[in-house]
């Protein structure tokens, strides 16, 4: 039988550890913690893009991180180092949902968040300003349309995907916007392309464009944007042996940094389709499910 003593020295050992483990417990849960998935080399995976169209899985370029400020079902992007001028501040809360086989691509004027589903982007973000559209004015049309090979194969869309659709390849940050010859040789980039309806890329979405470089001509300091598609209803409509999607529908959301001011295009990707009357960044936020802009208070 263990003496008094050594029972009270028992005890007194027991109570030490239970405070350290609770220590421990409270430390634990008080860390930040972070969803983090791995990243992959960006160069093109062995095989072909054309076949089937299954996707093969695959570690995205981007860590999600949880915090207080990211609603339900939303993750913030991290990446984007080398292009982060694009972003107005905290980079977009895309829903999970689309960030499978995501990556992150820079360009010289432009961003693009990719995905290897829809083998389109999910945005693609650009920073414009007055001077950047002068040195853009006198830039030669590059037309030299080109499948990304830091994409792996069976995430990107390849040119004979394109081939007897009936569709155009509809820019998201176009060329006209490209102030440099090598800025316009890559928005031919295939990840910076959606099957687009022919008669609304080259009239309807075409004088979008305009009227954003129109504005921007005319602000007072840089505008930021995103375009991109959506992809409404059921099972996406594919074209190619790449089962490239064709969005039902287009966005452009404009945000004048300088005035606080937002708005957003929103165009059925339809021939038949007509420009309306721009949308709040809010409703954009509600029909898309991204947050492009956290934590800046975005005005109509």
């Amino acid at each position: 039988m263990e003496s008094p003593a050594g029972a009270g020295r028992s005890r007194t050992r027991r109570s030490i550890s239970l405070a350290l483990a609770a220590l421990a417990l409270v430390a634990a849960a008080c860390s930040p913690k972070a969803d983090t998935v791995a990243a992959t080399s960006a160069s093109p995976a062995p095989g072909s893009g054309s076949g089937t169209g299954t996707v093969v899985a695959a570690a995205p370029t981007l860590t999600a991180a949880a915090g207080p400020a990211t609603k339900p079902g939303l993750r913030a992007l991290t990446g984007f180092d080398k292009c982060r001028q694009f972003f107005p501040g905290e980079l977009p809360r895309v829903p999970e949902a689309r960030l499978p086989l995501s990556r992150d691509l820079c360009y010289d004027a432009f961003a693009i968040l990719h995905s290897g589903q829809s083998k389109t982007a999910v945005f693609v973000a650009q920073r414009l300003t007055r001077e950047t559209l002068e040195d853009a004015a006198d830039e030669k049309r590059g037309n030299r349309f080109f499948a990304d090979a830091r994409l792996p194969s069976r995430e990107r869309a390849n040119l004979e995907d394109y081939k007897g659709s009936g569709l155009d390849r509809g820019h998201m940050a176009p060329a006209a916007d490209m102030p440099t010859a090598q800025a316009n040789d890559q928005s031919f980039s295939l990840a910076n392309m959606v099957p687009q309806a022919r008669i609304n890329n080259q009239r309807t979405w075409a004088d979008i464009e305009k009227a954003t470089r129109h504005y921007v001509r005319r602000a007072k300091g840089p505008v930021y944007v995103f375009t991109g598609p959506v992809y409404a209803g059921g099972a996406a409509r594919t074209i190619g042996p790449g089962q490239v999607w064709v969005p039902t529908h287009l966005y452009k959301l404009v945000y004048d940094a300088s005035t606080g001011k937002s708005w957003a295009h929103w165009v059925e990707n339809t021939d038949e389709a007509r420009a309306g009357k721009p949308i709040t960044y809010r409703e954009l936020v509600e029909r898309t499910g991204i947050e492009f802009l956290p934590g800046i208070s975005a005005g109509q």
